[in-house]
């Protein structure tokens, strides 16, 4: 009785959050437009300079232009300027190539999931769901109030700040901050 009473809270409170997250956090990032790829997209963005430099030194421009579908949760460049900027410096260099894959890889899952599908298998998952990465780690998602919340492994999180900006080969997911698979 105790846990249908707990679920079937959850499940309200998912109808609830879908509404008002799709009403707040539902802006396409600036340079995005849904007929093109996510790489399209990130080049065009005024929002994502650090993160195609990334993407570039990490050679992986192929893979976010081919068919996918993925999932990208796109660290703005507000992000990259929270994170340490000499460890940037430090992954952008060609023989820390690997590391960097590996961070850039923790921020795509394969797959087209959009804000509703997260909050649907949060429902499911009794306020919380896992997604495994490119790179082979998880992330976990949870609310704080209407806000999704991206936690790696060693507990950092990051908040979605602007959801579903749809491409033709995926979403993409802007977030406020860098996160880090357990393996870097």
């Amino acid at each position: 009785m105790k846990c249908t009473a707990h679920l079937l809270f959850l499940c309200s409170l998912f109808a609830f959050t879908t509404s008002a997250f799709a009403q707040s956090n539902h802006s396409e990032p600036s340079g995005m437009n849904p007929e093109e790829s996510i790489i399209t997209n990130t080049k065009n963005s005024d929002n994502h300079k650090t993160l195609l430099t990334a993407v570039r030194a990490a050679n992986l421009e192929a893979i976010l232009g081919s068919e996918g579908p993925f999932t990208v949760f796109a660290p703005s460049d507000r992000a990259f300027n929270k994170f340490s900027k000499d460890r940037i410096t430090r992954l952008m260099k060609p023989e820390n190539k690997k590391e960097l894959h590996a961070l850039l890889t923790y921020h795509i899952v394969a797959g087209n999931i959009t804000a509703s599908h997260i909050l649907k298998a949060m429902c499911r998952g009794k306020g919380k769901a896992t997604f495994t990465t490119v790179q082979g780690d998880i992330i976990t998602a949870t609310m704080n109030g209407i806000d999704i919340i991206l936690t790696d492994s060693s507990g950092n999180t990051a908040k979605i700040t602007s959801a579903d900006a749809n491409q033709c080969n995926g979403v993409i997911h802007e977030i406020d901050s860098v996160i880090l698979p357990g393996k870097i």
